[in-house]
């Protein structure tokens, strides 16, 4: 992980330092002082990202202050993807039109003109409805309205106006159950304790429960805060722990990869009732074939934001075996989310914000 860690730093770096090198060429006719200026705050912009991470904990930076150093610094990131995708693409074009000398002009329209779509797709997640059928019966009813809901990163992204947003969407569909497949907070607990966000998640509504597994995000904030601050919600934390509603629905939550001890399907198979009406929520959708050897009937993943920007999709694509969305293998579900809000930067292209409706219907 320190390894990959470091090749994108590197790579990150060296991105910038082409766009800089090309805007400069590009800004050659403008007085010096003008070309100190774009310099200067050229690699302010590019180097915010190190200072986010650094001081995320901290609570002595304004909760707006470090907000605008989130949404620069992060933005930046897919700024710098799109800004050498199409610097590369005019350079190429260059190699055999010598008069072609707009490239850098066209590479900063476009990629704007990109990010202000992809803002305005990431604020209006989209509704996914999924008729599932399950072999197995629950009491008193046979069909149950299930809200599932992946990766709400809450902190400097996901503030608490966008939360209350996402709780209305959420509220208004009148679910049964809501189900929450980690990565609820988002790099640190601390933008999300100054801004009292459990107040606001207490009022989701799910007369059967609000259930939840921790994602590598908790682990990355700190599983401990995270679940300190989770217990003053209605959310409960499912933590390689299982739980049988009233009707004989049972949700299985299993711990996420961040934890190499995490209980095996193994486990799993001997502490659980596979004739019951089975539920699995996992953060990160590998092992699928581990569902069925436990006897769920459905899964439920997020963590892959379905690469969230172009090109990054086709990466999740190769590297998970269901990178996003439905799926049934034999009498087992499956459902990988693309995440009800993002991670970092606060664009989606190619890719869309969600929450999942399963209308569940049960044997009589």
């Amino acid at each position: 992980m320190p390894g990959l860690f470091i090749l994108l730093l590197v790579s990150y770096l060296l991105g910038n330092a082409y766009i800089f090198v090309r805007g400069l060429q590009a800004l050659g006719h403008i007085p010096l002082a003008f070309r100190y200026t774009f310099s200067i705050l050229y690699w302010i912009c590019a180097l915010l990202l190190v200072l986010l991470f650094a001081f995320r904990d901290s609570k002595q930076i304004p909760f707006g202050v470090g907000q605008t150093i989130f949404h620069i610094g992060s933005g930046w990131l897919v700024f710098t993807l799109y800004m050498v995708i199409f610097l590369a693409c005019a350079d190429l074009i260059r190699l055999f039109n010598k008069s072609f000398s707009y490239g850098f002009t066209i590479s900063i329209v476009l990629t704007i003109c990109l990010l202000i779509y992809g803002y305005i797709n990431y604020k209006h997640p989209k509704k996914q409805v999924i008729n599932i059928s399950v072999n197995k019966s629950v009491a008193e009813k046979d069909k149950l309205k299930i809200i599932a809901t992946s990766d709400w990163h809450l902190g400097y992204g996901t503030d608490r106006k966008l939360l209350e947003k996402y709780i209305d969407l959420i509220n208004a569909e009148n679910p049964d159950i809501i189900l929450i497949a980690g990565d609820l907070i988002d790099n640190s607990v601390t933008p999300v304790i100054l801004q009292e966000m459990d107040k606001a998640l207490n009022r989701l509504n799910a007369p059967m429960g609000i259930y939840m597994v921790p994602g590598n995000h908790e682990y990355i904030s700190g599983i401990e805060k995270c679940g300190d601050f989770i217990s003053k919600t209605k959310i409960q934390l499912l933590k390689d722990s299982a739980i049988i509603l009233p009707c004989g629905l049972q949700i299985i939550g299993r711990d996420d990869f961040s934890n190499r001890n995490r209980l095996s399907a193994n486990d799993w198979s001997k502490l659980t009732d596979s004739s019951m009406p089975t539920i699995i929520i996992d953060h990160q959708p590998n092992n699928l074939s581990e569902a069925k050897h436990i006897g769920a009937d459905l899964q439920f993943s997020g963590h892959t934001h379905d690469g969230q920007v172009i090109p990054l999709k086709y990466l999740t694509d190769r590297l998970f075996d269901i990178s996003y969305g439905y799926e049934k293998r034999e009498s087992t579900h499956f459902y990988v989310s693309s995440g009800l809000a993002i991670w970092g930067p606060p664009f989606r292209i190619g890719t869309n914000s969600e929450f999942v409706i399963f209308e569940c219907s049960f044997a009589k």
